[in-house]
């Protein structure tokens, strides 16, 4: 354990292990990618699938390892039990910081499927991750298209990305938010909720819309840092503070699933005022955890 460290050295220790991690894992995505790119065949996908995602767990498992070697882990979780690590799941989360997303890998490693997101689309082009993002298969959204047919050719991609989940089981994650959680963007919006920015439901309205008969469930998680949002760097220098996670397992109306449900023009409509509800009960109880 290296929890004796210097705030300074855990900082360097964490950002070696991080980088070394994923360098190696992406060195040894290349040929499965490759595999999937020169060979577009059903069989041959489905293995280069199942190799890449045993490849993504294990760097999630890395992460964990040395995140638990700077720092005692102080998270309270809860909800995570009653879950298949061969199943399909729609995830969506409150979001404040970029820990976000390490925390809710760590959490689901081993019980629901790696957890695909959709990303914006200028994020492919980030060095090595955005690669590695592509050959995972994760949704490339553009936000905010300023035409029409810029936007439905987005839902397009997005739509071609969720068909491809219907070969491996698959958990999708959408941050319903869009963005990360702060108070200029709080006041810039005039939200309505004290702790949460507005939901949107493009991405959920996309992938009910596509294999929303696959979802065993929604989990909807509450994310909650009682001693203030972590930066990334302070979850490198061991200074990630408390962490609660609450997963709540819903049921997906009937309603929202597949092609038929989503060509009716007020399906989206239908499906935000569902996703509102959900949001007015997670603001209020971010509100009594912080309390408490």
């Amino acid at each position: 354990m290296l929890r004796w460290l210097p705030a300074p050295l855990k900082l360097v220790f964490a950002s070696l292990a991080g980088a070394l991690n994923t360098v190696l894992v992406f060195l040894a995505f290349i040929p499965f990618a490759l595999l999937k790119l020169c060979i577009p065949l059903t069989p041959v996908r489905k293995f280069a699938d199942h190799c890449l995602v045993a490849l993504a767990n294990a760097w999630v498992k890395v992460n964990d390892l040395w995140m638990g070697a700077i720092e005692a882990r102080r998270w309270q979780i809860s909800g995570t039990d009653d879950l298949r690590p061969r199943g399909w799941y729609l995830v969506s989360a409150n979001h404040q910081s970029w820990v976000d997303i390490l925390v809710l890998q760590s959490i689901f490693r081993g019980r629901i499927p790696f957890l695909k997101f959709f990303l914006k689309k200028e994020l492919i082009y980030i060095p090595v991750l955005g690669l590695a993002w592509w050959a995972l298969d994760f949704p490339f959204m553009r936000r905010g298209g300023k035409t029409l047919s810029a936007a439905a050719a987005d839902m397009a991609t997005a739509r071609k990305s969720c068909e491809k989940f219907r070969h491996i089981p698959t958990s999708v994650i959408n941050f319903l938010e869009g963005t990360r959680f702060t108070a200029a963007k709080h006041a810039q919006q005039k939200s309505p909720y004290k702790h949460l920015l507005k939901p949107k439901s493009g991405g959920a309205s996309i992938a009910l819309g596509t294999m929303g008969e696959l979802f065993d469930a929604l989990l909807d998680v509450t994310i909650v840092y009682p001693d203030g949002v972590p930066r990334f760097v302070d979850l490198l220098r061991g200074h990630m503070g408390r962490v609660i996670v609450e997963v709540n397992k819903l049921t997906i109306p009937a309603e929202f699933l597949g092609e038929t449900a989503s060509a009716d023009p007020q399906y989206r409509g239908k499906i935000q005022l569902w996703l509102n509800e959900q949001w007015a009960a997670k603001d209020q109880r971010i509100e009594s955890l912080l309390k408490n």
